[in-house]
């Protein structure tokens, strides 16, 4: 996040969060505050939800808030193994879909006593093609990634940010949340 021309603050021109746009937000963007600045920061989002909801059933003003995902981390789960028997079953598999969605496109504009033909011979061609790009695939990592994951980015920390005019009043209305303690310089 950086700071643009009147102090508004951008989210994707540079730094740790990245967009892949032009590198540019729009001033009009529902990405930006005019001068923000931090309410509280917590540790889960449910909380920073809690406390815009609460802002928000008090008639403050929300669209002048934004709740921002610190603290990035990349999370892999390893969810298995892989064997070349594996790589050649998805390889099989996906072939396969593949080939019903060709053949059912090209079924669209073949004559009617030729659709089955055309929707089997493309499934087999997918399959085949899924197995050797499957493999081929496999075998070019050399057995540097035998295994198969699923990866996800999550935040740690999520940070309320308000815009300057609204500050004041914002931290006075979130005093009065129960249980609320917000640190703006946490």
């Amino acid at each position: 996040m950086t700071r643009g021309p009147k102090g508004r603050l951008r989210v994707g021109q540079t730094g740790a969060m990245s967009m892949p746009s032009s590198g540019r937000v729009n001033p009009t963007s529902p990405l930006t505050l005019d001068f923000p600045q931090s309410l509280a920061v917590y540790d889960d989002y449910a909380a920073a939800q809690k406390t815009v909801d609460f802002l928000s059933d008090n008639e403050f003003p929300v669209q002048q808030l934004m709740i921002v995902g610190t603290d990035l981390k990349r999370i892999e789960r390893i969810t298995g193994r892989l064997t070349t028997g594996r790589v050649a079953l998805g390889g099989l598999l996906s072939g396969i879909w593949l080939g019903v969605f060709v053949g059912l496109v090209l079924s669209l504009f073949a004559k009617n006593e030729d659709f089955w033909v055309t929707l089997l011979s493309t499934i087999v061609f997918g399959a085949v093609f899924g197995v050797v790009w499957a493999l081929v695939g496999y075998a070019a990592t050399r057995g540097q990634r035998d295994f198969s994951s699923v990866t996800q980015v999550v935040a740690t920390k999520y940070e309320v940010l308000v815009e300057h005019k609204s500050a004041a009043r914002a931290r006075e209305l979130l005093a009065e949340l129960p249980g609320s303690l917000p640190d703006p310089f946490a």
